[in-house]
């Protein structure tokens, strides 16, 4: 049965176990099951505090992160796979199955054309190289496509799945997100249909990056596609209430995306359950 995550962006701009912690009433309470940890800079985690917290409480991490503006995977991919090696430990010490997110490249860069061959060919083989990495820490390796304003690589859940299949990786999967698809597909089920076996977790992210319910997403369809492809993995809501300095250029968030902060997990958690629910969507 799907599981119910929550991206710490909804609370912190860095992961905090006192704050999660004081949070766990709400949590519980709206079946969160999952707690999506952001791993920009890992050195911020304390990987034994974060375990022994996850341990206790029941909750079941994810790790996530963009590469930084200074690496190409393109020109060196020797630096990428540098830089998400940290990553692959803290993951695997905090007891997360998969790293995930933009693991291919930079929030935010675009070359200002359409996506070369050499691109497309270098990228597909930076993720089988690091999927194989990530294998050895006993990790699965996301690839999340990102709107046309954030990168020129990988946009839609058919880019997705050619990197995918190109990469030659067993343990690579496709990570959407509603917010980006609300651009960039032509419907969630289709784009949800394209990914077939691929699809492995799911970003529930509003138009405005704020609350669910309190933008222009289509939620009552975006569940109803992930009960046609039989999808029981993971939904994770990600709202940019806070955002970690190293991708606040890349995301372009200029202004508050809740009028209310505290709408994004008081409001948007019971308004994603309402819609599910609709849909026959089942949440464990």
């Amino acid at each position: 049965m799907a599981r119910l995550g929550l991206h710490t962006f909804a609370t912190a701009a860095k992961w905090d176990v006192p704050t999660m912690r004081a949070l766990l009433p709400k949590l519980h309470a709206q079946k969160v099951r999952v707690l999506e940890i952001p791993l920009l800079d890992p050195r911020e985690i304390d990987t034994d505090e974060t375990r022994v917290f996850l341990e206790e409480v029941g909750i079941e991490p994810v790790c996530s992160l963009g590469l930084p503006p200074e690496i190409d995977v393109v020109s060196d991919p020797e630096a990428g796979l540098a830089f998400l090696e940290p990553a692959f430990q803290v993951a695997a010490a905090v007891g997360a199955t998969a790293l995930s997110g933009v693991t291919y490249g930079t929030i935010g860069r675009t070359s200002g054309a359409p996506r070369t061959a050499r691109e497309f060919d270098a990228t597909a083989a930076f993720i089988g190289r690091a999927g194989a990495r990530a294998a050895e820490f006993g990790l699965k390796l996301g690839v999340e496509p990102c709107n046309r304003y954030e990168t020129h690589l990988m946009n839609t859940a058919a880019d997705a799945r050619a990197f995918c299949e190109a990469s030659g990786a067993k343990n690579v999967f496709i990570h959407l997100d509603t917010y980006h698809m609300n651009i960039e597909e032509v419907s969630f089920a289709e784009a949800f249909r394209t990914c077939g076996g691929w699809l492995g977790y799911v970003h529930l992210s509003e138009s405005n990056r704020g609350a669910p319910g309190a933008g222009m997403v289509d939620w009552a369809a975006a569940f109803a596609a992930l009960v046609d492809v039989g999808f029981d993995g993971i939904t994770t809501l990600e709202s940019m209430n806070h955002v970690h300095p190293a991708i606040a250029a890349g995301l372009a968030i200029w202004r508050p995306v809740a009028e209310t902060p505290g709408d994004v997990i008081d409001k948007g958690l019971a308004h994603l359950h309402r819609a599910a629910e609709v849909a026959g969507f089942r949440y464990a």
